[in-house]
C-alpha cells in the first residue's frame, strides 16, 4: 500500500486566474469637447498659421465691436492696437528667466565654420558688385545681401487690444461669453457678421496654445456705476472658463463699451498688408464708423498709425431675426421647431413658425397631407412619419419668396460715400438690387464700380463683402471675381479692362451666406440666382458709367476742336489782315472799285479801326460761340443739360434742433422741424 505521492488527479485541470481579454484602443469610445475640436482644427475658423492667426484675431475683435455698437444704434468708434513683444519681454511676462546657449550645435540655426566662410564670401562679392555699379553710375536692380540662418523655433508675439463704444457685457455673463465655445446670442435666422459664433473665443484658444497667457476683458454698460474686469482662459478638455480674476472696479467717467486684450503668437511682417487692407475695406463698407489702427514696435520705423475717419452719421437699419421659409427646412429643423413652439395645433404651428403661410394656405396644406392630418391635431403628438410627410409637402409646394425686410444692406448712399472716402476715384456708380431668394433664403446684392483713384492698380481691383465684412482670401474661385473677369464685356461700356484703374465692389447680404470651404472666405460660383444678381448689379453700374464716360469723351473732343481752331487764329488773322490792307491800297489808288459795304470795311482798315488784334478777338469769340452751339446741340440730343452750374452751399444744422430724417437706399433727406 502506497502512502506517498501526489494528491492531484492526473485528469484534474490546474487551478489558476482566468485570462480576461483586453479591449483594443479602437474599441474605447472617446469624446471631445467643442473647444478641443476647434483647437485641433483651428484652420476651420481661419487660424491656419501665425500670420493668419494675427489677421483673424483682429478681424474677429473688430466685427464684434461693430456688432456691439450697431445693436444699440451707436455710431461705432473702434480702436485697434497691435504691440510687438520682444522675446525677453515675453519671457518676463510668463515668469521665464532668459538663458544663454551652452551647446550651440544643438540648435537648428547652428552654422558651421565652412558655411560661415561661404556666406561671408558671397556677401563680400555682392557688396563689391554694388560698389562698382555705384561708381559707374549704373542703375541696376539691387541684389539682396544673404542673411544669417534664422532659428526655426523663433516665434514673434503680439499684444492685440480692441476698444469700442458698444453696449458692453453683463458682469456675470463675461466668463461664459469668452470661455465656452459654441455659446452665444447669434444662432437665430438672422443676418450676422460672425461665421461660427466663435469670435474672441478662438483667439483665446490660440493664445492658450501659443503663449499660455489669459485674455483680459474690461466692460461697462449704460447706467452702470462700475467697470467689470475679467482675466480668464479656457479649459480645453471641459469647454468651461477658467477664471483668474473677476471683479468690479471703480468707474470714474461715463465710458461705455468693452476693451479686449490678448497676447498671441503671430507674424506681422507677412500679414501686414492683409490687415491694413482689411481695415481699409471695412472703412469702405462702414463709412459711419471711425477706426483708429496702431502698430507699436521697439523699432520706430516699423510703427504704423492710421485713422479712418467717419464720413456719415447715417447707419443701416439693425437686422432682425426672421422665421424660416418653408422651402428651406429639413427634418431636424422641423422637429426642433415643434419642440420649441408655443402653439398647440398644427394649423397654428404652420401659420406662425414659417413665413409666407397664411391661415387659408395652411388649411390647404393640411388638406393635402392626407386623412390622418387635421388642423386641430396637437402638433407635439406628430409621429416621425408624419413629420417626413410635412417636410416632403413643404419642399414640393409653391410659396411666395420671402421679402428682404429682415436684411440690412449698407445702402447705395453709404457704399458710395465709403468708396469716395477711401479711394477718391474720378468716377463712381452704385446700384442696389431688390431682394431675391436662393434655397428659401433672401439675399440682396449691392455693387459699385469706380474708375481711377488713390492706391488703385491698373486693371480690375475686386473688393468683396459678405454681410458687410470684407473677404480677402481665396478670391480666384469667388462668384464676384469670375463674373467681373469672365462675364462682363468692359469694352462695350467704353472701359479698358487692362489699362483703366477699375474698382469693382460687390456686397452680398443674406440670412445664410453660401460660403465654400471650411475657411468661409469665398462664395461659390455654382448658385445661379446669386451669379445672375451679381452680374446684373455690375452691369447696372457700368451703364451709369458709360453715359458719364461718353459725356467726358465728348467734352474732350470739343476741347480738342477748340484747341485746334484757336491754334490757327494768329496765322489766319495775319493773312486776312494783309489781304485787307492790300485791297484798301488798291481801292485808294482807284485801281479796283468795290461795293458800298466793302468800301466801308476797307475804310476802317485804312483808318486802323480794324487791326490784327481786332480780328484775333473776333475769331476767338466766333470759335467760342461755335463750340458752345455744338455743345448745346449735343446736350439737346442726349437730354443732358450743359448749362453752367452754380455751387450751392448749405449751412450746417445745429445739434440742438430736431430733424426728421427721410432715408432710402439712394439718398438721405433731413427736414428741420
Amino acid at each position: 500500500m502506497e502512502t506517498g505521492g501526489s494528491s492531484e488527479s492526473p485528469t484534474e485541470p490546474k487551478k489558476g486566474k482566468a485570462k480576461i481579454p483586453r479591449k483594443s484602443k479602437e474599441s474605447i469610445l472617446k469624446q471631445k469637447s467643442p473647444a478641443e475640436f476647434f483647437a485641433e482644427n483651428k484652420n476651420i475658423a481661419g487660424f491656419d498659421n501665425p500670420g493668419k492667426c494675427l489677421y483673424t484675431t483682429v478681424r474677429e475683435l473688430v466685427e464684434n465691436s461693430l456688432d456691439s455698437a450697431e445693436s444699440i444704434s451707436e455710431l461705432p468708434v473702434v480702436e485697434v492696437t497691435i504691440e510687438e513683444i520682444e522675446k525677453s519681454k515675453f519671457n518676463s511676462m510668463i515668469g521665464l528667466v532668459d538663458r544663454e546657449r551652452v551647446d550651440e550645435q544643438l540648435y537648428d540655426d547652428y552654422e558651421t565654420d565652412k558655411a560661415r566662410e561661404k556666406r561671408l564670401a558671397k556677401e563680400a562679392r555682392v557688396q563689391e558688385i554694388q560698389a562698382k555699379n555705384a561708381a559707374l553710375g549704373k542703375k541696376l536692380k539691387e541684389t539682396p545681401v544673404p542673411k544669417g540662418i534664422k532659428a526655426r523655433g523663433e516665434a514673434s508675439f503680439y499684444k492685440v487690444t480692441c476698444k469700442d463704444n458698444g453696449k458692453g457685457m453683463p458682469h456675470d455673463d463675461i466668463p461664459n461669453m469668452f470661455g465656452r465655445v459654441l455659446s452665444g446670442t447669434k444662432y437665430g435666422l438672422k443676418q450676422t457678421r460672425g461665421k461660427f459664433g466663435l469670435g474672441a473665443k478662438m483667439a483665446l484658444i490660440w493664445s492658450k496654445m501659443s503663449t499660455g497667457l489669459p485674455i483680459e476683458i474690461s466692460s461697462s454698460m449704460r447706467n452702470q456705476s462700475y467697470i467689470s474686469f475679467c482675466r480668464l482662459d479656457i479649459d480645453i478638455n471641459k469647454n468651461i472658463p477658467h477664471v483668474h480674476l473677476h471683479e468690479k472696479r471703480e468707474k470714474k467717467d461715463h465710458w461705455r463699451g468693452a476693451v479686449i486684450q490678448v497676447v498671441i503668437e503671430g507674424n506681422w511682417t507677412t500679414y501686414r498688408s492683409k490687415i491694413l487692407h482689411y481695415m481699409r475695406q471695412m472703412a469702405v463698407i462702414t463709412p459711419y464708423a471711425q477706426f483708429l489702427f496702431k502698430f507699436i514696435s521697439d523699432a520706430p520705423d516699423k510703427n504704423v498709425s492710421i485713422r479712418f475717419a467717419r464720413r456719415t452719421d447715417v447707419m443701416p437699419p439693425v437686422p432682425f431675426e426672421t422665421k424660416y421659409h418653408p422651402s428651406s427646412v429639413d427634418l431636424l429643423l422641423i422637429k426642433r421647431l415643434i419642440t420649441e413652439t408655443s402653439k398647440q395645433n398644427l394649423l397654428q404651428f404652420l401659420q406662425h413658425e414659417f413665413v409666407n403661410i397664411s391661415k387659408s394656405y395652411a388649411e390647404r396644406l393640411i388638406g393635402e397631407m392626407g386623412p390622418e392630418f387635421n388642423p386641430k391635431m396637437a402638433v407635439k403628438s406628430l409621429k416621425s412619419q408624419q413629420i417626413v410627410r410635412i417636410r416632403q409637402l413643404l419642399r414640393q409646394a409653391k410659396f411666395d419668396d420671402p421679402s428682404g425686410d429682415c436684411l440690412s444692406p449698407a445702402g447705395e448712399y453709404n457704399l458710395r460715400l465709403g468708396i469716395i472716402k477711401e479711394l477718391q476715384p474720378d468716377m463712381v456708380a452704385t446700384f442696389s438690387g431688390s431682394a431675391q431668394v436662393f434655397e428659401g433664403h433672401p439675399f440682396i446684392v449691392e455693387a459699385g464700380v469706380s474708375l481711377g483713384g488713390k492706391d488703385v492698380k491698373q486693371g480690375l481691383n475686386i473688393f468683396r463683402f459678405a454681410n458687410r465684412i470684407p473677404l480677402l482670401f481665396e478670391q480666384g474661385a469667388d462668384v464676384v471675381t469670375r463674373t467681373a473677369f469672365k462675364r462682363i464685356n468692359w469694352s462695350s461700356y467704353k472701359i479698358n479692362q487692362m489699362q483703366d484703374k477699375i474698382g469693382v465692389f460687390v456686397s452680398i447680404v443674406s440670412t445664410k451666406i453660401p460660403f465654400k470651404g471650411t475657411g468661409k472666405e469665398y462664395i461659390g460660383d455654382d448658385i445661379t440666382e446669386i451669379a445672375s444678381a451679381v452680374k446684373n448689379a455690375i452691369q447696372q453700374c457700368c451703364i451709369q458709367l458709360k453715359s458719364k464716360i461718353v459725356k467726358k469723351m465728348q467734352a474732350r473732343e470739343q476741347q480738342e476742336r477748340k484747341r485746334n481752331l484757336s491754334k490757327y487764329i494768329p496765322d489766319a488773322t495775319c493773312a486776312v489782315h494783309n489781304v485787307l490792307k492790300e485791297m484798301a491800297q488798291l481801292h485808294a489808288s482807284k485801281k479796283n472799285r468795290y461795293g458800298d459795304e466793302d468800301v466801308e470795311l476797307l475804310g476802317k482798315v485804312s483808318a486802323s479801326l480794324i487791326t490784327k488784334e481786332t480780328l484775333i478777338d473776333k475769331l476767338a469769340k466766333h470759335v467760342e460761340q461755335v463750340d458752345y452751339e455744338m455743345a448745346l446741340e449735343y446736350a439737346t440730343q442726349s437730354g443732358v443739360s450743359e448749362e453752367p452750374k452754380e455751387a450751392l452751399y448749405m449751412p450746417p444744422l445745429e445739434a440742438e434742433k430736431e430733424m426728421i430724417t427721410l432715408q432710402s437706399p439712394f439718398f438721405v433727406f433731413r427736414v428741420l422741424q
